[in-house]
């Protein structure tokens, strides 16, 4: 889609997610309407998924960078290159992928972050010395949805005495570090992109050499961390865009997420809905973190200091709605069409790899409870929809405890274009839920952070979504009913658990963590 030709400056931002590669062009001309995010054009390519094998799953590293180079050229036509002054990433986090140094040819697929192959992996490395370091160093649970042990199970596949990694024959990285290695033949990666991995001290945001003994890792196979304003190579192969073209941020997408919305001190939660979905809320530094469930993650570092926020991900959300669709042989988008007004007590839980935040159980399985005679398509799409909303809210409750109370959620990402599925969320979460008119958070995120390290905004100038819809929640439910429904999923919750689980098993009048 394009909004005709705009002279420069201009910023590209590229947002790279499981799904789908998405492009921008954000107008960054003084005076441009310069609290709003002037889109001038977008474009969308779709990705998809391969699943060989149970828990698996797995993209092509290259279909990914052709995806980007197809939608660069997409959102560019029309538009002279000439006045894009920069490029923005946001992508993928976890996804992981190993290739040579020397002909840039992947070693196999993308380990998408969804993966759960290497489960068998979790409980040897949890016996190994050093184990308990994990947590302390990351302030990552030690879960297969991490890349840590993606990384192990590809060098113990293509390299297993480690001869080649440590000659550096080998390239292992994330999803911002492939992409960065096709643009300019560099192998660095981000910081936040870094963090996610499990191999990462996230206050020193380096490679910490004792997670790197214990998940088997070499220094010399891993990018160099950089900060998300680089610097970063320039792009190369990128047609239309101009050869040399800076690149002038990279962020994952869950983090471009919560700058996309402007959020930029402690104080609001944004959640975004996609093939899963992450909750995110910025806190004052590396704090500690106790018995919380949540993760600690740098959210961004713009060259002089790091922001940090806490974070919950969750692993099946837009994915959950996307299978009963397909089991009932109806569009995506047609389920809240066929939503009843109540699901009758019937509840889904999307454990189809496990359950993360806040239960992290790698060993939790899919359940449909609360069948009767009576229950029908209509309650298992209510359901399929509720088990979205009743996720997020528990990462949220366990942002409340630890870091105060949460009144408002900024919502964004494809799922929260369903309005059934935003009031769903106020009604269950009793709180306010706001979703921007314009969606593209991510993207923008990328380009809010791209545009400052080019000098185009000011601290006062960041674009921001001009208008948002607001869902408040039933005055007609009373507090009390809320945490009724609230207690009756996690009675579901809790026939889904292994017993292998992080938080605490759920029980009446509690949250997460509890």
């Amino acid at each position: 889609m394009s909004a005709g030709r705009v002279g420069g400056p201009l910023l590209l931002a590229v947002d790279q997610g499981t799904s789908a590669t998405k492009a921008l062009l954000v107008d960054a001309r003084d005076g441009a309407d310069a609290r709003s995010a002037v889109i001038v054009a977008r474009a969308s390519v779709p990705l998809g998924c391969d699943h060989p094998r149970p828990g698996w799953v797995e993209q092509s590293a290259d279909a990914i960078w052709d995806s980007v180079r197809d939608a660069v050229r997409r959102v560019l036509d029309g538009h002279d290159p000439a006045h894009v002054a920069g490029l923005a990433l946001s992508t993928q986090r976890e996804s992981c992928l190993l290739w040579e140094r020397s002909s840039g040819r992947p070693l196999g697929p993308v380990i998408g972050w969804q993966d759960r192959r290497t489960t068998p992996l979790l409980d040897r490395v949890a016996a190994e010395p050093g184990a308990g370091r994990v947590r302390e160093v990351t302030g990552l649970p030690l879960d297969p949805m991490f890349s840590a042990l993606k990384a192990r199970w590809l060098l113990d596949t293509h390299d297993p005495d480690r001869v080649r990694a440590r000659r550096g024959e080998l390239c292992l990285g994330t999803v911002d570090s492939w992409l960065l290695w096709r643009l300019g033949g560099v192998h660095v990666t981000e910081a936040g992109n870094a963090a996610r991995t499990q191999l990462c001290d996230i206050r020193t945001r380096q490679w910490d050499a004792e997670l790197l003994a214990l998940f088997g890792v070499p220094r010399e196979v891993l990018p160099r961390v950089l900060s998300s304003v680089g610097p970063f190579p320039a792009v190369r192969d990128l047609p239309p865009l101009r050869e040399g073209t800076p690149v002038a941020a990279v962020l994952g997408d869950s983090h471009a997420a919560l700058l996309g919305h402007g959020v930029t001190a402690p104080g609001s939660v944004k959640v975004t809905y996609g093939t899963g979905s992450s909750v995110m809320g910025l806190v004052p530094g590396p704090v500690p973190l106790g018995d919380s469930p949540l993760c600690l993650t740098p959210a961004w570092d713009d060259g002089s200091q790091a922001a940090y926020a806490l974070e919950g991900n969750i692993r099946s959300s837009g994915a959950t709605v996307r299978w009963l669709a397909g089991l009932l042989g109806t569009g995506e988008g047609e389920l809240s069409s066929l939503a009843a007004a109540d699901s009758d007590g019937v509840h889904i839980v999307p454990a189809f790899g496990g359950l993360a935040a806040p239960w992290w159980d790698p060993g939790a399985t899919g359940v449909v409870s609360g069948l009767t005679l009576g229950s029908g398509v209509a309650q298992l799409a209510r359901a399929a929809l509720e088990s979205v909303a009743f996720q997020v809210e528990d990462v949220v409750a366990g942002i409340d405890r630890a870091a105060g109370t949460v009144t408002t959620l900024l919502a964004d990402g494809g799922p929260s274009g369903d309005d059934l599925l935003m009031r769903i969320q106020a009604d269950v979460s009793g709180r306010l839920v706001r979703r921007p008119q314009v969606r593209d958070a991510s993207a923008l995120g990328a380009a809010r952070l791209a545009g400052r390290a080019l000098g185009l905004y000011t601290a006062r100038s960041l674009p921001l979504p001009p208008a948002y819809d607001d869902f408040r929640p039933d005055p007609a439910c009373p507090a009390a009913e809320r945490a009724r429904r609230v207690d009756d999923w996690h009675g579901a919750v809790a026939r889904a658990l292994s017993g292998r689980h992080l938080g605490a098993r759920p029980a009446p009048g509690t949250r997460p963590g509890q």
